[in-house]
């Protein structure tokens, strides 16, 4: 009998066990679920570009990854909202020698924030939120549970606007808090990595640097928790609501929520490479572990709505002409929204996750992390394009080499072909 009550109990044991490990990997598992879609992108890795005419951004791109040493890049061009050219550059993956292809995932750090933003404007075409409803305080967003203590009373005017246009009145002079897990998480005695809820707390005990709706201060707490208000106005996952409200919709499955360390890249994303040189950190999860700064050293699923997006370039270029106010493709705004978000009322900066724009309607919007550099541009000439490396260089300027890059490649092109590589059947009713 005893043996017979051993095995019985060995049975329980694993019949729980493969419950409980069912359970904690039911996120994967919906994950990989939500995008059962094949990317678009994946059928151009199949197709060399023949365009005789735009053979200029190649000259172009392979002199730039030269010059620069960059691993990697990722190149898409529209012409009047059609995919006319499409292409990888250099390695993926240098130790494997695997080659960037079109379909390659690749960190968008901050041109997330374009894609946060448009979500915040859905809800509010949806009409499940104001820009001028208030965050913090009584009646905010935010429960006030949560957060009922705050040094600076001026943070109860923080409007969902402010965060959008980066004048909730934080700066960075004490450093950026969304890079100060391990800090902030020590100084409260929690376990690692600070959670969001405990980073908005630590932030809301310092006051405010100017008042909100005033000054122009770059915030990636700001987004972060405009992801929070996405997901408490639409009841859904932040992450979620992007993908079912905007993404399918537009036939994008290649745009994702990246992960922090090597070992949970994204099927088919790139190796991401620092500067020569490059010091490693400790890992934001607490582990006492030294890590590049690219692998451990960010928390990307924390930076989320401000900077942890993983796209490809030809999907975030179909997701750029759904925003352009355009007529050849749908929009997944209407135009007066669209046109909101480029409102420049306060010294060209009150933009809606835009980086810039300028008096012709040109607007970007770029991205840095370490081991990843992005710049996606809309023109006022009908051409929007997307440059995507896994390589992160030192200095502010980079973004405008690319910008130079592209700009040099277009002077060169006499004539653009008409054809267009995204599927005729893309894009659903919208």
């Amino acid at each position: 009998m005893k043996l017979y009550l051993k095995i019985f109990l060995f049975g329980l044991v694993f019949f729980f066990g493969e419950i409980a490990i069912s359970f904690s990997d039911k996120a994967s598992e919906n994950k990989e679920k939500t995008y059962d879609n094949l990317p678009f992108s994946v059928n151009l890795d199949k197709n060399s570009m023949k365009a005789e005419s735009l053979a200029a951004f190649d000259l172009y791109m392979n002199s730039f990854i030269k010059k620069y040493k960059i691993k990697g890049a990722s190149l898409a061009v529209c012409k009047d909202e059609k995919l006319v050219y499409a292409k990888g550059y250099g390695y993926a993956n240098v130790e494997t020698q695997e080659m960037v292809k079109p379909s390659h995932l690749f960190r968008i750090a901050s041109v997330s924030k374009l894609i946060t933003a448009v979500a915040v404007m859905k809800l509010y075409e949806e009409g499940k939120l104001d820009l001028d409803d208030h965050v913090f305080g009584p009646g905010g967003i935010l429960p006030y549970t949560k957060f009922p203590e705050y040094t600076d009373v001026r943070v109860e005017k923080i409007t969902i606007r402010h965060l959008l246009n980066h004048t909730a009145g934080w700066s960075r002079k004490h450093g950026d808090p969304m890079f100060k897990q391990l800090y902030i998480a020590k100084k409260y005695k929690t376990q690692p990595p600070a959670s969001l809820d405990l980073i908005i707390y630590y932030t809301l005990q310092r006051k405010l640097d100017y008042d909100p709706g005033k000054v122009y201060s770059y915030s990636n707490l700001g987004y972060a928790i405009l992801g929070e208000i996405i997901s408490l106005k639409s009841g859904m996952e932040y992450e979620d609501y992007v993908t079912f409200n905007i993404l399918k919709p537009l036939g994008i499955h290649d745009i994702h929520i990246g992960k922090s360390f090597y070992h949970q890249n994204l099927s088919n994303e790139v190796r991401y490479y620092e500067n020569p040189g490059s010091s490693v950190c400790l890992a934001f999860d607490g582990s006492g572990v030294y890590v590049p700064r690219s692998y451990g050293g960010n928390c990307i699923e924390l930076m989320g709505a401000a900077g942890g997006w993983v796209a490809s370039a030809p999907g975030l270029a179909k997701f750029l002409t759904a925003i352009d106010g355009k007529n050849n493709q749908p929009d997944i705004l209407k135009q007066k929204t669209i046109k909101m978000m480029t409102n420049n009322s306060i010294a060209g900066k009150d933009l809606f996750g835009w980086r810039g724009t300028d008096k012709t309607g040109t607007s970007w919007r770029t991205g840095t992390l370490s081991g990843s550099t992005s710049l996606v541009m809309k023109q006022s000439n009908g051409i929007t394009w997307v440059v995507l490396l896994n390589t992160s260089l030192p200095g502010k300027i980079i973004h405008n080499k690319i910008a130079g890059t592209m700009f040099s490649a277009q002077k060169m092109i006499k004539n653009w072909p008409e054809i267009n590589l995204f599927p005729t059947d893309l894009v659903a009713e919208l």
